[in-house]
């Protein structure tokens, strides 16, 4: 490579390890697993892997092409189908990662509107398909829906509204009243990545309590709680046509397979059943096992959430590094939240319960973490 490009990549990296930011992949640790978003531990579930290997041996590995050429089979059509369903929404396309969906849709949709409004903790994804699109768009503070109303019903012109059902790194929501008070005055995208399979009575989250008219932009995600991978965009039928012929992600990426269709669908399935209520009762009680413990050995959590996602700041992005260490090395495995992820200064040990937890490996967790921060 030219001169140019090698110092500046070494250099890239000096300062990122100076800074302790540094990244690479590894492999999963042992221990017991408190990084994972498969909240409700479908991934390992019998149906889902029965479900996987069934279609394996029908249709192969793979999808062969693009959805548009070739690829687009009996198990991607079930599973468009059943999620249109569930959700009560007009039209369902599916995408290889949430990345994608965020990504292509807000490129290509966006340059409808006069300007888009994003949460200010708005996924990656999200603002990188805003910037991508050219069109104006602004943050907003954090779950502060409201302020925009003015700016909202001061014109005629399209706006749009981007926000989280859950915030990843913050495990917290916007609120109801406010996104329905937006919705009169402007479109809805929302990321439901966080809260399908484990929010609502039926694992339904925002889609459930919002209809289309309402929320005419969800978007999905297969890899959290459903446990498998992929996602899509729910939306109205004109839509996802604009989508099928524009989103570029999509027409020229090679689609999910049938298999991990079908293994979608059957972590559906098992959502949409009794299994699937309990799964969600024993997540909320571990959920609610862990602020009581927090709460009496006096380990601070960043919000009071009913969510999933738990965090403990820590400030620095060594302490965050020294924490994770510590507590891998004790048989738990947390995940450091460093900067650019989170802004300077705020880094935290993110916590992501599950359903497969047990009470005593919850209560030993908290045990190992308030003796570590008390060094």
């Amino acid at each position: 490579m030219h001169l140019q490009v090698t110092d500046a990549l070494q250099h890239g990296a000096w300062q990122r390890q100076q800074q302790q930011r540094w990244r690479q992949p590894q492999v999963r640790p042992q221990g017991v697993l408190l990084a994972s978003n498969d909240y409700l531990g479908l991934s390992e579930h019998p149906q889902v892997i029965a479900a996987y290997q069934q279609a394996l041996q029908q249709y192969g590995t793979g999808s062969g092409g693009s959805a548009l050429v070739c690829g687009t089979q009996s198990p991607h059509l079930y599973l468009q189908q059943q999620l249109a369903d569930w959700l009560e929404r007009d039209n369902v396309l599916l995408f290889s990662s949430g990345f994608a969906a965020n990504f292509s849709t807000l490129l290509q949709l966006g340059k409808l509107y006069h300007k888009i409004h994003a949460d200010r903790l708005a996924h990656a994804s999200l603002i990188d398909g805003m910037r991508a699109s050219g069109v104006r768009w602004q943050r907003f503070a954090h779950n502060q829906l409201a302020p925009l109303l003015p700016e909202l019903t001061a014109t005629d012109q399209a706006h749009l509204v981007v926000t989280e059902s859950v915030f990843s790194m913050d495990g917290d929501s916007p609120c109801l009243a406010q996104l329905r008070q937006v919705a009169e005055h402007a479109d809805l995208y929302v990321d439901d990545a966080h809260g399908l399979g484990v929010v609502g009575a039926d694992g339904r989250s925002i889609g459930g309590v919002m209809n289309q008219r309402q929320l005419p932009l969800l978007m999905v995600t297969f890899g959290k709680a459903l446990g498998v991978g992929g996602a899509a965009v729910l939306a109205p039928t004109a839509v996802i046509d604009y989508l099928h012929n524009h989103a570029r992600e999509y027409i020229y990426s090679t689609a999910i397979s049938a298999a991990q269709a079908a293994a979608v669908s059957a972590a559906i399935k098992l959502v949409q059943a009794a299994e699937g209520s309990s799964l969600r009762q024993r997540l909320q009680e571990n959920i609610a096992l862990v602020s009581r413990l927090a709460a009496g050995y006096g380990i601070p959590l960043m919000a009071a959430t009913n969510t999933a996602i738990q965090l403990v700041p820590v400030g620095t992005d060594s302490k965050a590094l020294q924490l994770q260490q510590h507590l891998r090395n004790r048989g738990f495995v947390v995940a450091a939240i460093r900067p650019p992820t989170v802004p300077p200064g705020q880094a935290r040990l993110r916590l992501t319960l599950s359903a497969s937890h047990t009470p005593a490996v919850l209560t030993q967790l908290m045990q190992e973490l308030v003796q570590c921060l008390q060094h």
